[in-house]
This record gives structure tokens, sequence and C-alpha cells, in this order.
């Protein structure tokens, strides 16, 4: 006997209760889909009579392998959805589906069965004609993310903030360039009987706002690149002061005055970083020759450079020492007397012709020259071995005492013009 509330198929006695064809045009027949979709034919019904689909709301569409369970009635619900809702909007549609799907399944069903799966291979084709014009591309659109991605905000206390009227979120001032520019198009509005002339007067409206709009940024542009805004507060002396970590040279300086000009098309940091890298030029040119040099004299490691500078200052003082022995020659008794002032100081024997010259031309006693000579010499060698130096010439050495002594030990070939 069959149980109460079951429905079976009137061809081969299958239970149809979840599914089931009911014929529209004979009483009390009911088919299920193997038998309808062979065109069963039993008394007076026939394959081509109207049919009526009775659906119990739970078998799947996909079968039984399909992931998720999902059953007609709720596919009939997410196809209702997506219609009312617009892909995309996955909450209202699992709302709509039913409390037992999430947002998360009903995007990854709808997408897996109706745009990867079988049917959407079917519907959807390969490639589809781009009638679009993209806004958003990187070359310079008007929506590209060069022009509209937003400067991050200064970085300034809270209390400059207030002092500026700067609102960091918004990246805006309380008062800004033009203030009464929005005033230009507050009062439009776009009514249904504006004749030519009012469309274009309000279209010229918006085009000297957006000219202002730009103008606006452009100078807020202008204060981030030159540092505007550190130096209306008074902190980019302090900055600069602790950036600057060497002393600028006289022929840098002449430089900076030429390439003035060029201020207006650089920033503040650009031009700051050309005359770094310019000297970091200069120096690793400096470093090179010198390198050459080393090679050149067979020199492959460092720790022989040392050896080598202390061996051609050597070399050099005596080919001097050379060089001026014929003109003592002539000389009464070996004796000037222009050293008569420091031939009977301490050191005086130590030095060679040139440098007692210079004793004397300085009125500087050979056993200070001697002191400053090994204190420079010491420096420089420390220096090129990239050992900073500690040591500080005498008191009693000025300026000029120290420029004179430094050009002739420069001339002599004991240190560098680098260095020097």
């Amino acid at each position: 006997m069959a149980e109460l509330g079951k429905k079976y198929c009137v061809y081969c006695l299958a239970e149809v209760s979840p599914l089931r064809f009911r014929c529209t045009e004979c009483q009390d027949i009911e088919l299920c889909p193997e038998c309808f979709s062979a065109g069963a034919e039993i008394g007076h019904h026939r394959r081509y009579h109207g049919y009526q689909l009775v659906d119990g709301g739970r078998f799947t569409l996909w079968g039984p392998e399909a992931e998720g369970g999902w059953t007609s009635r709720e596919e009939q619900l997410l196809l209702d959805a997506i219609e009312q809702f617009g892909f995309g909007n996955w909450e209202d549609m699992a709302a709509h589906v039913g409390a037992s799907r999430t947002p998360q399944e009903v995007m990854e069903h709808y997408v897996s069965m109706y745009i990867h799966g079988n049917l959407g291979k079917a519907c959807i084709p390969d490639t589809i004609p781009n009638r679009v014009t993209d806004h958003t591309c990187p070359s310079g659109g008007p929506l590209s993310p060069s022009l509209t991605t937003p400067l991050p905000p200064l970085d300034i206390s809270v209390a400059e903030q207030q002092q500026l009227g700067y609102m960091p979120l918004r990246d805006d001032y309380e008062i800004e360039y033009d203030q009464d520019a929005e005033t230009l198009i507050s009062g439009l509005s776009v009514n249904y009987d504006d004749d030519d002339v009012e469309i274009e007067l309000k279209r010229a409206h918006v085009d000297m706002y957006v000219r202002k709009l730009k103008e606006r940024q452009r100078r807020k542009n202008i204060a981030r690149d030159y540092n505007l805004v550190p130096a209306f507060l008074g902190k980019d002396k302090k900055e600069k002061e602790k950036a600057l970590k060497r002393k600028i040279t006289k022929e840098e300086k002449e430089l900076r005055l030429k390439l003035r000009p060029l201020y207006q098309f650089m920033s503040c940091k650009e031009f700051d970083d050309l005359f770094e890298n310019m000297h970091k030029e200069k120096m690793l040119r400096a470093k090179i020759r010198e390198l050459q040099r080393y090679r050149r004299n067979g020199i492959t490691k460092m720790e022989e450079s040392a050896e080598y500078e202390a061996a051609r200052h050597k070399r050099e003082k005596r080919k001097e020492n050379k060089n001026l022995a014929g003109s003592k020659r002539g000389k009464e008794d070996g004796k000037d007397g222009e050293f008569a002032a420091i031939e009977n100081l301490p050191g005086f024997e130590l030095l060679s012709d040139r440098e007692k010259v210079l004793c004397s031309s300085l009125n500087l006693s050979p056993a200070r020259y001697v002191t400053v000579k090994t204190i420079i010499i010491k420096d420089h060698l420390q220096k090129r071995q990239g050992i900073p130096s500690k040591s500080r010439l005498p008191s009693y050495l000025d300026k000029v005492l120290k420029k004179r002594i430094l050009n002739f030990l420069t001339e002599s070939g004991w240190i560098s013009r680098d260095a020097s």
C-alpha cells in the first residue's frame, strides 16, 4: 500500500515526491523525470501533451555531487536576488535566499556555477568587446591614481595644526586659497526648461570652479615641494643644521649661486640631493685616481698604501735636498744670512732648505714647524685608511700659518690636494 503523502510515477511506480511532471490535459497523470524525458505514454496520455512542473523544492539542479546542497527553490531565490539587488550585493542576496546561506556561500556558489561553470561557459563569450573608456589608467587620465591619490598629511604637532588651521585627515585648511570659490556653483541647479544659453553659462561656472580648485591644489603642492610650511614654523633651520654634516667649500657655494635659476624647477630636497650626489661623485673620482695610482705602482692591498706613501715622501725629500745641494756650494761656510734668526734654534738641522725658507718667512721655530707637520701628515694617513683623526693643531697656529703650511706640504707632495 502506498504511503500517505508520497507521490509515485504512474508509468514506473517510482517515488516522485521531490520532482514530478503533471499532464495538464490528462487527469491524475504524473511522471518522473526519467519517464518524462523518455516520452512515456500511458492510457490517453501522449508525449506532446502540455505539462506542469511540480516541485517540492528539495531537489538539486546540479546533482548530488555539487557543493553546498543547494535546492531548486534556493536557486530560484538566488536568481531573483541577482536580478533585484545586482551583482556584488552579496549580503542582501543572502538575506533574500534565506538565513541558512551566508554572503560568502552565495558569492562562491554563483561564481562557480553560473559564471565559471558549464552554464557560464555556454552563455558568456570568451572575448567581450570593450566599449567603455578606462578613465583610471595610470597614464594620466582624469581618474588615474597619480591624480586622485591623496597626499600624506603634514608631519606637524597639534599646536602647529591649530596655528595653521590645518585639518590633517582632509589635508585642507580652514582658510583656503580663494575661499569664496564655491559660491560659483553653490546656487547652480539643472532645470528641465533651461535653454542652451543658460546651460552653457552654468558649464562656464563649473569650469571656472575647476580651474580654481586646480590652482588651490597647485599652491599646496608648491608648499610641500619647497618646505614652505616648516619654513613658516621655523623648523627648516633646525632640520638643515641636523642634515648638514659636511662643510660646504667655496667652490660649491659659488656653484650653488650659479644654479639658483634652477630652484624654480626643483624641490628643496631634490636640490640638496643634487649637490650631495655631486660631492659624492667628486670624492669617488678622487678615490679612483688614488687607487689607479696605487695599481700602477704595484700595490694591491690597502695595508701597503701607508708604507708606499711614507717611502714616496722620503724620496721627494731626498730629491729636494739633492737639487738644493748645488746652490749651497756657492755660499760662504754653507750658511746664508737669511737663516740667521732660526739657525741656532733646536730642530734646525732636521729641516730641508725649502722648509728653512718657509720657517724663516713665517717667523716660526723649527721645533714648532716639525710638530705641526707631524700632526698634519699623521691625520692625512689616518683619513686615507678610514680612521677618524682625533688630534688637534696647537693653539699658536692661526689660519694664515695653517694655510701656508698646508699649501707647502701639498706642493711638496707630502699630502694630496683633496685632503688639503
